[in-house]
């Protein structure tokens, strides 16, 4: 199997403290000492505060960022006395956060980022002669999420479709590896998508929709055996060449891997036709913290930063397109055939995730 290589690895830490500068440091800008904020992250943005130019863009403006890593919805049991904000992938592990915490008013919400499926081109091409996909030139292409539904719930193999011969890897059972769920946002809001379409575009209320939905639901993940906490790591072991061959990551961590490496051999990328978007959104829980968050949002600096791993500002989608060199080719720059799936409340996605875990 051909491996995607180049990518610096060490941009992407998987726990513990991923940015910290000396406490007391001071700015050369400001000529001031700079105010610790710690927080805690989902481990998708652990490169993005790891940067240096993202560190010294805070400190800058007078702050020093300690950083760890949590799953989104695992942040709900961390004690975060001390901490100035948590920053969970979605906009519901952030509520729940904020009625925890007593945080009141608007979360602010400086980026997103969709979750796509990446893959081998050979697999691709598998799934688009099959019709579970759509290849858009060489990239990117498109997931069909209703076929690729009914053929988990069918527990259709590799070695059913035509073409899947060719390929030493393409063996055993089809199916996306995922995060988990009831700990990592991007694991939860899959079922998000996936119940949406089950349950006939709909997003799902009831007690007896949760139980139409729940059987495939649980499909899905049971395949897959032992989860990743986090997409950090299940993306790692996909650019090594190891485990699965279609992996349910971010967009910016695609994008991530473009910017150290433009040439990524033989990646394909698919951006399922119902999705949800991973709305970025901070808790402040200080007024340092809400400082920091206004800060990701606002300056002019830190969203050109976050552009550059792969994040998409809120509010202006040119942003993003106008960073898109060595990009075009991998991503969609604008989001055009893409349906965006209601999520469900936070107590129908936990039990949606805790029913398909079984």
């Amino acid at each position: 199997m051909r491996r995607i290589t180049g990518i610096v690895l060490a941009v992407l830490l998987t726990a513990g403290v991923v940015a910290a500068v000396v406490a007391g440091r001071d700015s050369g800008e400001t000529g001031t000492a700079t105010k610790t904020v710690r927080m805690v992250i989902g481990s998708e943005k652990a490169g993005f505060f790891a940067d240096p130019d993202v560190v010294e863009a805070l400190a800058a403006k007078g702050y020093t960022v300690e950083a760890e890593t949590s799953g989104s919805w695992a942040m709900e049991g961390l004690d975060l006395k001390g901490y100035d904000l948590a920053f969970p992938s979605s906009r519901a592990p952030a509520a729940e956060l904020a009625e925890k915490h007593g945080v009141r008013g608007m979360l602010p919400r400086p980026f997103y980022s969709p979750l796509v499926v990446v893959s081998r081109r050979g697999a691709a091409e598998v799934l688009a002669a099959n019709g579970l996909a759509v290849l858009d030139g060489k990239n990117p292409g498109t997931l069909k999420m209703a076929a690729y539904l009914d053929a988990a719930e069918h527990d259709r193999t590799w070695q059913q479709l035509e073409g899947a011969g060719k390929y030493g890897e393409l063996t055993g059972t089809l199916y996306i590896s995922s995060t988990d769920p009831e700990t990592s946002n991007s694991g939860a809001l899959y079922l998000a998508a996936a119940s949406y379409v089950a349950n006939g575009g709909k997003v799902v209320a009831s007690d007896a929709e949760i139980g139409r939905t729940a059987p495939l639901l649980r499909k899905l993940v049971g395949v897959q055996g032992a989860q990743q906490a986090g997409t950090d790591a299940a993306f790692r072991d996909f650019v090594s060449g190891a485990g699965n061959p279609l992996v349910l990551v971010y967009e910016s961590q695609v994008a991530a891997l473009l910017n150290e490496q433009q040439n990524a051999d033989d990646l394909a990328v698919l951006y399922p036709d119902t999705t949800v978007n991973s709305d970025h959104t901070v808790v402040p829980l200080t007024e340092n913290g809400r400082k920091v968050a206004e800060l990701l949002g606002d300056d002019p600096a830190l969203r050109k930063l976050a552009v550059r791993h792969g994040f998409r500002p809120q509010g202006d989608v040119t942003e993003f397109a106008a960073a898109a060199v060595g990009r075009t080719a991998y991503l969609k720059q604008r989001l055009t055939g893409v349906r965006q799936a209601p999520v469900p409340t936070s107590a129908v996605l936990h039990e949606l995730a805790r029913r398909a875990r079984g």
